[in-house]
């Protein structure tokens, strides 16, 4: 059953000239591979080994001192270096890693113990963190030692005191603020999403637990950032962790992990012993191909467009918005051979389209209707496209929207999040959006090229008691809920991006699948 409701759409407004936008940090970090077993000398060694491996040359140029080098508080509640792993201090350490022409990174924890305490024994992490110290360590972090990068731990915060995440992040983003250093890196090491005020305080964010050198973490952290790409914006990004390239996983994995790293615009940190890393791992690290996806200035993360047979086709805008040049990934994480097909279209590109395999660097023969190929078992190829022409998009999934509510902490049993649903087009739904106009799902560049009427369709998984209001633009209308999981109202967009928020201020909405739109006639 149909309901027509017609809704008049308000101005979506003049759209503001890009700028160009800071791009994910590039590097090495220490925690992976010798986690709080470090040393000055050690330290110094994996950033020579950065430089001379010519890592630096192609954008790398973090050397992150993660855990491990705390020693004690002095009676003025200063932080001394351990004396025996960095007995010259802190300083000198940041010096010879400027003096190479790198960024030096540290470490703490918002509470008062540090991760290394709880996990490895490290008794000098006890009391190490910024818990009651935030102003003196960040001063003595960013003015007297000099550190460009702090990733900000949850254990002490989380573990031992169950503090709330968003005041204690707040409270230290001001401590940092009032060192002046504006260019100081702020990374929110929390272990999940930890919700959209995240973007106000820190440059990126971790949206999974620490990463392993092994298939199955790389796997599970893909499937986790699938869904998030809406909070990857304005210089902000979904930080899926350290690389584990240049230990133990096989060719194809490693090519998932970089390609899909680059692809969503994650962080690029090297955890592996830069001094004894194989050729064929340096290798891919320095594709230039592939990093100019994780440092293209649009700063987009790539979302899936097809989910089927275990795989996934994921896409993104590279270069400049709305063109006809994408980046694609079709990925299978399956323990088996897939042949991928996409069609064109479902990239919204039409016409003969040439590819470029950026693993090989290599042009191959141009397409036109489908982009097929028969993938190997965890395993990815990811292609520049440039089609002839850029289609008007027609489909929008449920888990390529902004939830302004949303977080991944699993503090509340009903919260709105990305439900995994078989029945569902793209594999998710949005579940518990409702109960106030604020939890909505909210989908912020539905474009139309031209403007006009549409006729827009909205699936949704059936449910009793649920209500549902569309807004467009600001406008917003009450829409009755049919027996069939569908319902259709004709709908006017004006020309460029608009806006499109489903909710119900007083009811759960329900499970939300997706919308699409068809252009019946001008406005």
């Amino acid at each position: 059953m149909k309901s027509m409701i017609f809704l008049v759409l308000m101005a979506a407004g003049s759209v503001a000239v890009a700028q160009q936008r800071k791009t994910p940090i590039m590097g090495w970090s220490s925690w992976n591979t010798y986690r709080v077993n470090i040393n000055d000398t050690l330290i110094r060694k994996q950033a020579d080994a950065l430089v001379r491996s010519g890592l630096k040359e192609v954008g790398y140029t973090y050397i992150n001192i993660d855990d491990g080098f705390f020693g004690y508080r002095d009676a003025q509640g200063a932080m001394q270096a351990h004396p025996q792993r960095f007995p010259g201090g802190m300083k000198v350490v940041a010096d010879y890693i400027h003096s190479l022409g790198l960024k030096a990174g540290i470490y703490s924890d918002a509470g008062a113990v540090t991760c290394g305490s709880i996990w490895d024994n490290d008794r000098n992490g006890i009391g190490a963190g910024l818990y009651g110290h935030e102003e003196q360590d960040a001063w003595q972090y960013f003015r007297e030692w000099g550190y460009d990068f702090i990733k900000i731990d949850y254990c002490g915060a989380g573990q031992e005191l169950d503090l709330d995440e968003q005041p204690r992040y707040t409270a230290i983003r001001k401590a940092i603020d009032k060192v002046e250093r504006e260019d100081v890196e702020i990374n929110i090491c929390r272990w999940a999403f930890p919700g959209t005020w995240a973007k106000e305080l820190a440059a990126s964010w971790r949206i999974s637990g620490d990463i392993s050198d092994s298939w199955a973490s790389v796997k599970h952290i893909v499937e986790k950032n699938l869904p998030l790409s809406a909070y990857c914006r304005d210089g902000h990004f979904n930080d899926m962790d350290m690389l584990e390239i240049g230990r133990s996983l096989t060719e194809s994995e490693e090519r998932v992990h970089f390609g899909l790293w680059c692809m969503m615009s994650s962080p690029l940190l090297v955890g592996c012993d830069m001094t004894t890393i194989p050729e064929r791992s340096l290798a891919l690290l320095k594709n230039r191909e592939l990093i100019a996806l994780n440092q293209d200035t649009l700063g987009l993360q790539a979302y899936p467009v097809q989910v089927l047979d275990g795989t996934y086709v994921l896409v993104k805008d590279i270069e400049r918005r709305r063109t006809p040049v994408r980046a694609v990934a079709l990925y299978n994480p399956t323990d088996t051979v897939r042949r991928i097909s996409v069609p064109l279209a479902e990239l919204e590109l039409a016409g003969k389209a040439r590819l470029r395999d950026l693993f090989a660097q290599e042009d191959l023969k141009a397409v036109e209707d489908s982009i097929v190929a028969t993938v190997a078992p965890h395993d990815v190829v990811i292609y520049r496209v440039e089609a002839e022409r850029r289609l008007e998009p027609t489909r929008y999934e449920a888990e390529w929207a902004y939830l302004p509510l949303f977080n991944d902490l699993g503090k509340r049993k009903k919260e709105i999040f990305y439900a995994v649903e078989g029945k569902a087009s793209g594999g998710r739904v949005v579940r518990y959006a409702g109960g106030c106009r604020e939890n909505a799902i909210v989908w912020n560049g539905v474009w139309s090229d031209k403007g006009g009427k549409y006729e827009m369709t909205v699936s949704y998984l059936p449910t009793e008691n649920r209500g549902l209001e569309v807004v467009v633009n600001g406008a917003s209308v009450q829409v009755p809920l049919s027996a069939d999981s569908v319902v259709t109202l004709p709908v006017v967009l004006h020309p460029g991006n608009n806006t499109v928020e489903m909710t119900c201020r007083t009811q759960w909405a329900p499970d939300i699948d997706r919308f699409t739109l068809k252009r019946t006639g001008d406005e």
